[in-house]
């Protein structure tokens, strides 16, 4: 007997992203286990923790928000991603500028690139996960709950 009971949670404050998705969820007869979300992130993720059921029952996470809130993010991450989980975080790399002097980064992208940069050391020095980082487009960071 094979038991498929997948559901994906997206959340987004802009429904017009999701609802780009759509045709293809449509085409492939899975738009059903799509359970969309329209809210901010720590809203919602905190919303999903106030249900014991949640804890623990995620496989996998992508996280692609803000990034001064990735460590928010990622505490909450680690109530709802079950042991053995993977959490995906976008952007790591920040367009190079991660691994850039400081001087030669231009002024519009340094904010960010600071809480990239803290995200990243926090990330490496985090015991209750392995990862690796993949320079994959502007870099992603794969995260196995331990």
């Amino acid at each position: 007997m094979c038991v498929n009971i997948m559901q994906i949670t997206v959340t987004d404050l802009d429904r017009h992203t999701y609802e780009m998705g759509l045709p293809v969820t449509k085409k492939t007869n899975v738009e059903h286990k799509f359970n969309f979300i329209q809210s901010p992130a720590l809203s919602s993720l905190d919303e999903l923790l106030n249900d014991n059921d949640n804890r623990g029952s995620f496989d996998f996470a992508f996280i692609d928000a803000d990034k001064v809130s990735y460590q928010k993010y990622h505490e909450r991450m680690l109530e709802l991603v079950k042991v053995g989980g993977i959490i995906v975080y976008d952007n790591r790399l920040w367009f190079g500028t991660v691994a850039m002097p400081e001087e030669c980064v231009r002024e519009a992208m340094k904010p960010n690139r600071h809480h990239i940069i803290e995200f990243n050391n926090f990330l490496a020095a985090d015991t209750r996960i392995q990862i690796s980082q993949v320079p994959l487009g502007d870099g992603i960071t794969i995260c196995w709950r331990l």
